[in-house]
């Protein structure tokens, strides 16, 4: 994994969760930890495939195929991945819903 681009991303994902109540970001921060390190760990996966390929072929019998072990990790890091930032959008979406019923209020 490139630790440069795992920094990279982890400061990107916490200047998005910036503006988010402090405890809330405190408590997923584990999880854009783990966006990070997946984030990169994919970017460094998708240089071997781009090099291997996904699926190896006999040179010999094309029908003899073997998938490479770098694209079972990479589609399993991508769900993994998904699921985590489906779960850090619905904190900031709710996080936004809370500030806009706060400007609601002080209108009224």
């Amino acid at each position: 994994m490139n630790k440069a681009e795992c920094d990279k991303e982890l400061t990107r994902l916490r200047d998005v969760f910036a503006k988010v109540d402090p405890e809330k970001a405190d408590l997923v921060d584990g999880l854009i930890q783990d966006a990070a390190f997946l984030f990169a760990e994919n970017a460094e996966l998708r240089k071997v495939l781009a090099q291997t390929g996904t699926v190896k072929i006999h040179p010999q019998n094309p029908n003899l195929q073997k998938p490479v072990e770098a694209a079972r990790q990479y589609l399993k890091n991508v769900g993994a991945y998904a699921v985590i930032i489906k779960t850090l959008n619905g904190v900031l979406n709710k996080n936004m819903l809370e500030e806009e019923d706060d400007d609601l209020e002080e209108f009224e």
